[in-house]
């Protein structure tokens, strides 16, 4: 059986568990395809089936991109790393944790790194912490302005989180939260122009990502993949607008997240994955520095904190993690067949991106599955059968 009959099968046993609706893969080696199969239903009540360019739902997909803007500001001398972030953001002038049962202040200030590195201390929401209770709290704020009253902006969602504390003591542990939107905050305020209008200037136009936005006008709803979540008779579909993110996508946001709000094909992705494996260079066109590159795939986080990383995501052992990806620092610890250097991420709703630079390889999945669900196994047996073939 060739490659893509084996992925098509894969992706089909998936599909007729319930585990998914259905879902995509691409793979490329030294720019060129080596494999693309789909399988199932991006639309199951209409029966619309997966297809080449349909559009998913990034989610935390969205992150490297945003990193990528970050560490290119940085070339340009335009964002220090290790500055305070009230330096571009003054609402976080006075900034607290929250420490035996009280707000205090900080013993040592947010830095711009720590945001990339998830380090900050400041939470997506979560029950049983007044700090991620009061990010909650934000989230619902921003929701509802999706539908009523005046939209969040992105300037005010940094005002907002400005008034939630710490976990923790900023740069003391790792914990996934809000740090990829307040940098596209930063950039919103530091570039002249909208983060949006950033990321079009020197990424999105640049390398022709022509169905990559914040939004998914009118005349491309109809490739737009629902979302599908487990109910009790088989998949059914989900509303969604987890983290402040219309779910359909069909109005230019008010909000745009750096850590969540991109939609994009899995052929447009590539082109931004396959720019970095080659230096930051995309047909002849530079795009970024080299050493920019390098800096943004290299990792980050101390290597006394990447067991909060592991802890989180038991399938990651052998992995750190920094501007806002993961990467392979020891092979002989992953459970995912993987070389060390390899590096991507993946979103909320199982999309997932990994860089081989190793090999020269680039696989890319997408999938609209609500937590990923029983979508991250199919992933990883998928990123196996591919590093069997070609690796």
């Amino acid at each position: 059986m060739d490659i893509r009959s084996s992925a098509e099968k894969l992706i089909r046993q998936a599909v007729d568990k319930g585990d998914i609706a259905g879902a995509s893969i691409l793979v490329l080696i030294d720019g060129s395809e080596v494999l693309y199969a789909d399988a199932g239903m991006r639309d199951m009540e209409n029966k619309v089936p997966m297809s080449r360019d349909t559009i998913f739902r990034l989610y935390s997909q969205t992150k490297p991109v945003t990193a990528a803007a970050a560490i290119l500001l940085a070339s340009m001398g335009v964002i220090d790393l290790s500055a305070d972030i009230a330096d571009y953001l003054p609402e976080f002038s006075k900034q607290y944790v929250w420490k035996d049962g009280k707000k205090v202040p900080v013993s040592r200030r947010i830095t711009v790194r720590d945001l990339l590195n998830m380090t900050s201390g400041l939470p997506y929401p979560f029950e049983g912490h007044p700090s991620g209770e009061k990010s909650g709290e934000v989230f619902r704020k921003t929701t509802r302005s999706l539908y009523e009253g005046e939209p969040v902006t992105t300037r005010r969602f940094c005002e907002m989180m400005a008034e939630v504390p710490c976990c923790f003591e900023p740069g003391s542990e790792f914990q996934y939260g809000v740090g990829a939107d307040l940098i596209g905050g930063i950039i919103d305020r530091v570039s002249g122009m909208s983060f949006g209008k950033f990321l079009h200037t020197y990424f999105l136009d640049p390398l022709d990502m022509s169905d990559t936005d914040f939004y998914v006008p009118k005349e491309k709803q109809a490739r737009l993949a629902k979302v599908y979540e487990y109910g009790k008779d088989g998949l059914i579909e989900n509303k969604t607008d987890n983290l402040s993110m219309r779910y359909m996508r069909d109005i230019r946001p008010a909000f745009e997240s750096g850590g969540a709000g991109l939609c994009s094909t899995l052929d447009d992705y590539a082109k931004f994955a396959g720019m970095l494996l080659n230096g930051g260079v995309h047909e002849g066109r530079r795009i970024m520095p080299e050493y920019a590159v390098e800096y943004l795939i290299r990792g980050g986080i101390a290597p006394e904190l990447r067991r909060y990383l592991w802890q989180g995501w038991d399938w990651m052992r052998g992995y750190g993690y920094g501007n806002f990806m993961r990467v392979c620092e020891d092979e002989n610890m992953t459970t995912l067949f993987s070389s060390k250097g390899e590096y991507g991420w993946d979103g909320w709703l199982g999309t997932f991106f990994s860089n081989e630079p190793k090999h020269g390889m680039t696989f890319l999945f997408g999938v609209q599955q609500t937590g990923i669900g029983m979508a991250g196994t199919l992933t990883r047996k998928l990123k196996n059968l591919v590093m069997s073939e070609f690796a």
